[in-house]
C-alpha cells in the first residue's frame, strides 16, 4: 500500500512520476492494485467498459481523495485493463469517470527521438492539445516541452482548474510532459500548471502550441482541431513567382472597417471575407498582407507581440473562420501573406517567458535575451528546440492554412547582436563579431524548410541594413528569402516627395539613387503602416503645397512607385489618401470617398494595378538590370526623370516620365527606344483622377525621327504638373 509520503506527494501535486503511482499496477507478489486521486469523491467503485463490477469499492486512504485497492486474484490484467471508475461525489451525485492514468504514452518513439534532437519538422502534430482516440476512447492528448520542471499538470474548465487532478508524465528523453484526457474535446479551455525545479508554483501558462485561444483579457488556450493538410497548388505557385505581378494591400484587420452601429466591434472572419476580399479584388491587388494574426494580449501591439504563435486571434472568430477567409481570398485570385514575428515575444506571465521556471525559450543573459526597444524577450535561436518551435510554426501556416507567404518582422534586430545597444550592452559572437550567427542559421533553416516542403510559398524580410544577400539562396551564401523590403527606397523617395518642389532640384539624387542598388536584392517597395503612425502623419499629409498640390504630389508619387522596379506594397487607407494618420482603434475614413479628390486617388490606384498586372514590362524583370534603362536621370533643374521598363518579349516595353514640379513643360522632348506609336496608359494628372488634364490623357503620340538623349527617335510632350505619365509602345 502507498505510504504516507507518497500520499502527501500525490494530494499536493508534487509527485515527479504520477504515472508510476496512479492507475493500474501489478506489484511483485502482491497482485493487481488500482490507485486514483479524485478530490471530492466519497466512494469509488471499479467496473469494466461494459459496466461489470470489478471492485466493490476502493479504500479511501486520505480525505483529500486518495483511493487504492487490490483486485481479486482471479482477475487477470487483461480483464481489468479496460476499467472505469463509478464515483459517488460528496454531494451524493454519481458519475462514471474514465481514468487518464490507464492510458499508455502519447508520444511515439520516433516523435520522442525527433523532439529530443530538435529536428521534428512538424512539432505541432505532436505537441499541444491533439484531439484523438486512444484505446477506442475519444479525448485530447496534451504534450508540452518543459524539461526543467519538477511537475506539470493540465488544468482547465474540465477539472476545476485544479493542478492536483491531472499531473502529466515526463518523457525524459526529450523533456516533454504528456497525458491523454478522455472525454475532453473541442472548445475546452486549458493551461499548464508548472512547478519549477526549485519547487515554486509558476503562473499558469498558455500552451505554446495551442491552436486556439481565448479573447483577451482572458488568456487560456482552447482545444481546437488541427486543420487538414492542404495539397500543393500550382496555381498559387505561379501567382507567387518572382516574375509575376505582386501588388500587396497591407491590412490591419481590426481597423480596416468596423461596425460603429454595434459598439464599434470588429468584423468577423466571414464578414471580412464578404467585404475586404471583394474590395481588394476590385482594386486589383494581387495579395493581402495581414498584420500579425497570431494571438496577442495587447491590441496596441497590432499583433507584433504574440503569445500564441499557432493560434489565429480570437478577435475575429475561431480558427476555422480564418481558414474560410484564406479560402475565399484564393477563390478570388488573391494571395495571403502574414506578418510573422520570430524576433521576440512579450513577457506576459502566461506566455513563454521563464516557461518552466528557467529561461527556456529566451536567453538567460539579458544582453542577449531582452529587447530594450520593445521590453520583450528574444528567442534563443541557438537552442534546437526553440528553432524547431519557430520553423515548425512557419510550416504550419503555409501547409495548414494555405498561406502564400510570410513577411518576417524585424529581421535587422535578429541579425545583429548589438542592434539598438550601446557598447558593453551586448555579447559578441564566438568570433568576436556583432553578427548573430545563431539567428542567421535559423533564418536560413526556416527558408530552406519552407522552400523544400512548400515551394509555392514565399518569404519576405523586413530588413533595413546593408546585410548582404538577404534574398539570395542559402546554397549561394544568402539568407534564403524570396524578397526584401526596400527601406532605402522608401526613406529616400519619401524624403524627396515631402520637400517643397522648389527645392527638389537640389536633392535630385534622392529620387534616383535607388537604381544604383535596385538589383542587389529582390525588392518590395513598401509604403507600410510604419509610415503613417507615431506622428508621421498620413501619406497625404506628408505632401507639400496647397490641397490640390498635395493630391497631385501623391498621385505622381504612386505613379512613380508603380513604374519603379520592384513589387509593390501599400497600407490600407493610403489608396484613397486618408487625411489623418492611422489609428488602430477605429475604422478607416471611408466617408472620404464622397470627395472627388479622394475617390480620384482610389481610381488611380485601381488603374495602376490593372496596368501593372496586364503589362509584363512592369513586373517580369523586376530583379534584373536588363529590365530597366534610364532615358534621363539628370534633369534636376526641372525635377524630371524618365526611364524604360522591359518585359521578356521583344518590343514589350513601357516608358515612364515623372515631373515633380508644379510647372507644365510644354514641348518637352523625350528620347524613346523605337519608332512607332506611344499610347498614354496612365496620366496621374487626368481629370479622371482629380488632375488638371494637361497633355492628351489616354491619347497617342507618334515618334519622330529626331535624335534625342542618345536615341534615334523622340516624342514631344506637354508634360503635366506634378504628374507621372506612362506610355505603352506599339509599332506604327
Amino acid at each position: 500500500m502507498l505510504d504516507s509520503t507518497e500520499i502527501d506527494l500525490i494530494r499536493n501535486a508534487a509527485h515527479g512520476d504520477p504515472f508510476g503511482v496512479l492507475g493500474l499496477h501489478e506489484l511483485p507478489g502482491n497482485g493487481l492494485w488500482l490507485r486514483c486521486f479524485l478530490p471530492g469523491a466519497n466512494l469509488v467503485v471499479v467496473q469494466d467498459g461494459a459496466g461489470r463490477l470489478l471492485h466493490p469499492g476502493l479504500v479511501k486512504r486520505h480525505a483529500d481523495g486518495v483511493f487504492e485497492g487490490r483486485f481479486d486474484a482471479k482477475l487477470s490484467r487483461a480483464e481489468v485493463a479496460d476499467y472505469r471508475l463509478l464515483v459517488t461525489w460528496h454531494d451524493g451525485q454519481q458519475g462514471v469517470v474514465d481514468d487518464p492514468y490507464r492510458f499508455p504514452q502519447v508520444l511515439g518513439e520516433m516523435d520522442v527521438w525527433l523532439m529530443g534532437e530538435g529536428t521534428h519538422l512538424r512539432p505541432f502534430e505532436v505537441l499541444g492539445a491533439t484531439q484523438r482516440e486512444m484505446l477506442g476512447v475519444a479525448g485530447t492528448a496534451f504534450a508540452v516541452w518543459a524539461p526543467n520542471a519538477t511537475r506539470v499538470s493540465v488544468v482547465g474548465d474540465f477539472n476545476f482548474w485544479d493542478g492536483r487532478r491531472h499531473a502529466m508524465r515526463l518523457r525524459r528523453e526529450c523533456g516533454v510532459w504528456e497525458i491523454f484526457l478522455p472525454g475532453v474535446g473541442a472548445g475546452a479551455a486549458y493551461k499548464y500548471e508548472i512547478r519549477s525545479r526549485e519547487g515554486h508554483l509558476l503562473p499558469q501558462k498558455a500552451d505554446p502550441f495551442a491552436l486556439q485561444a481565448e479573447l483577451r483579457p482572458a488568456t487560456a488556450s482552447i482545444v481546437g482541431a488541427l486543420p487538414p493538410l492542404l495539397p500543393p497548388s500550382p496555381e498559387r505557385q505561379r501567382a507567387n513567382a518572382l516574375d509575376a505581378p505582386m501588388s500587396i494591400y497591407e491590412v490591419h484587420l481590426g481597423s480596416w472597417r468596423r461596425k460603429p452601429e454595434e459598439g464599434n466591434r470588429w468584423l468577423t472572419w466571414d464578414e471580412l471575407a464578404d467585404t475586404l476580399v471583394p474590395y481588394a479584388a476590385d482594386m486589383g491587388f494581387t495579395h493581402l498582407e495581414l498584420l500579425p494574426v497570431s494571438e496577442h494580449p495587447f491590441d496596441g501591439s497590432w499583433g507584433y507581440q504574440p503569445v500564441g504563435l499557432y493560434a489565429p486571434t480570437a478577435r475575429f472568430g475561431d480558427a476555422a473562420g480564418f481558414r474560410r477567409f484564406v479560402d475565399r481570398c484564393h477563390a478570388a485570385g488573391i494571395g495571403v501573406l502574414l506578418d510573422w514575428v520570430p524576433a521576440h515575444f512579450p513577457s506576459d506571465a502566461h506566455g513563454l517567458g521563464h516557461f518552466d521556471g528557467t529561461p527556456l525559450y529566451e536567453h538567460a543573459d539579458p544582453r542577449e535575451g531582452f529587447h530594450q526597444d520593445w521590453n520583450t524577450l528574444i528567442y534563443n535561436f541557438g537552442r534546437t528546440e526553440v528553432r524547431n518551435f519557430l520553423v515548425g510554426n512557419a510550416l504550419y501556416w503555409v501547409e495548414r492554412y494555405g498561406i502564400d507567404g510570410l513577411r518576417v518582422d524585424a529581421v535587422a534586430s535578429m541579425l545583429y547582436r548589438d542592434y539598438s545597444r550601446k557598447a558593453g550592452e551586448w555579447v559578441p559572437n564566438v568570433h568576436g563579431g556583432r553578427e548573430n550567427l545563431e539567428a542567421i542559421s535559423f533564418l536560413q533553416r526556416m527558408n530552406e524548410v519552407v522552400g523544400v516542403e512548400r515551394p509555392q510559398a514565399v518569404t519576405l524580410a523586413e530588413e533595413s541594413t546593408a546585410f548582404p544577400q538577404v534574398s539570395r539562396p542559402v546554397y549561394a551564401g544568402g539568407l534564403g528569402f524570396h524578397y526584401k523590403w526596400n527601406m532605402g527606397w522608401m526613406h529616400d523617395s519619401l524624403q524627396y516627395i515631402e520637400r517643397d518642389p522648389l527645392y527638389r532640384k537640389h536633392h535630385h539624387g534622392e529620387i534616383t539613387f535607388s537604381m544604383v542598388y535596385a538589383f542587389n536584392e529582390n525588392f518590395v517597395l513598401p509604403i507600410s503602416h510604419d509610415e503613417v503612425v507615431h506622428g508621421k502623419g498620413s501619406m497625404l499629409a506628408k505632401m507639400p503645397g496647397d490641397r490640390w498640390q498635395q493630391f497631385a504630389n501623391l498621385r505622381a508619387y504612386y505613379g512613380f512607385m508603380w513604374g519603379h522596379p520592384g513589387k509593390k506594397l501599400l497600407f490600407m487607407g493610403c489608396e484613397f489618401a486618408q487625411d489623418r494618420e492611422w489609428n488602430h482603434e477605429q475604422s478607416l475614413d471611408w466617408h472620404l470617398l464622397e470627395d472627388p479628390a479622394h475617390e480620384g486617388v482610389r481610381r488611380l490606384l485601381r488603374d495602376l494595378n490593372a496596368l501593372y498586372r496586364a503589362t509584363p514590362a512592369l513586373h517580369q524583370r523586376d530583379f534584373t538590370p536588363d529590365g530597366f534603362e534610364w532615358i534621363d536621370h539628370g534633369d534636376a533643374e526641372r525635377s524630371v526623370i524618365s526611364f524604360v521598363r522591359r518585359g521578356n518579349e521583344a518590343g514589350a516595353f513601357i516608358v515612364v516620365v515623372c515631373n515633380f514640379t508644379p510647372a507644365v513643360h510644354q514641348g518637352y522632348r523625350l528620347g524613346v527606344p523605337e519608332a512607332g506609336i506611344y499610347r498614354e496608359r496612365i496620366n496621374t494628372d487626368s481629370m479622371h483622377y482629380g488632375g488638371s488634364n494637361v497633355g492628351a490623357p489616354f491619347g497617342e503620340i507618334t515618334a519622330q525621327p529626331v535624335a534625342w538623349q542618345g536615341r534615334a527617335h523622340s516624342i514631344e510632350l506637354a508634360l503635366p504638373p506634378l504628374a507621372t505619365v506612362i506610355f505603352e509602345w506599339r509599332s506604327a
